[in-house]
């Protein structure tokens, strides 16, 4: 079998850039598909292919996936983990409608695209899609409303596209917790003790999920959550 192909979209940072180095250590070839120019140095370190542009525009999508199967021959995992991450959006009247419309189009539409111009080529080496969702499609802070509303509506997405798609591609989500990128010194210990597991989740605890997903025969149109177990703890004021 030729070696296997990955697009990890938002590759240049943070989760996107675990996924697409652990890929990497596990023998994929990669291609990180980014805004920021610092997803070409991960893709060099990686021996593999940058594409820098904007997930919700369907043509540079598409020549994404094209570039991904000219340079590689073929695709075999789709990693869609490109959002705009910033969740609050201040009280509902003040909120500006492009506002609401670009995190949908960037956290939803970029999905969306991915899938519909990669489907063809994940079919042919029955390959699978992971989407990055959130546990906030489940439970909310104050003035989330596009973050939250994109995050959930992509988990359905995902198993709407399981349905379609299957058995050729499979596809799950996974729904990160609080997950921490930077310097472990921002953290406090309150921080890490809310957390059953006791700890903050990193970028690789992430990383090992999508591995797992992209490498499981059995598993298509769930969504893994990903939260140190901060779901499924009651909060009550004393």
């Amino acid at each position: 079998m030729s070696q296997r192909v990955a697009l990890v979209t938002g590759g240049a940072r943070n989760i996107g850039r675990a996924v697409a180095e652990r890929l990497g250590a596990d023998g994929w070839e990669v291609t990180v598909f980014d805004q920021e120019p610092a997803g070409a140095e991960v893709a060099e370190r990686l021996g593999g292919h940058f594409v820098q542009g904007d997930v919700a525009d369907p043509a540079t999508v598409e020549r994404a996936v094209r570039e991904t199967v000219e340079r590689f021959g073929g695709l075999d995992g789709l990693v869609c983990n490109a959002a705009l991450a910033d969740p609050s959006m201040g009280p509902l009247p003040e909120v500006a409608f492009d506002d609401w419309r670009r995190q949908l189009a960037v956290n939803l539409d970029g999905p969306f695209l991915c899938a519909k111009y990669a489907c063809t080529a994940l079919a042919e080496r029955r390959g699978s899609i992971v989407n990055l969702t959130s546990t906030r499609a489940f439970m909310s802070e104050a003035n989330t409303f596009a973050y939250s509303a994109s995050k959930g509506a992509l988990t359905a997405l995902t198993h709407s596209l399981a349905i379609s798609l299957g058995p050729e591609v499979r596809v799950n989500a996974i729904a990160p917790g609080w997950i921490h990128g930077g310097d472990p010194a921002e953290l406090s210990d309150a921080d890490h003790a809310q957390h059953p597991v006791g700890r903050v989740g990193v970028p690789e605890d992430i990383a090992g999920a999508v591995a797992y997903l992209l490498d499981a025969p059995f598993v298509t149109g769930a969504t893994l959550v990903v939260d140190g177990g901060m779901t499924r703890k009651m909060i009550y004021e004393e």
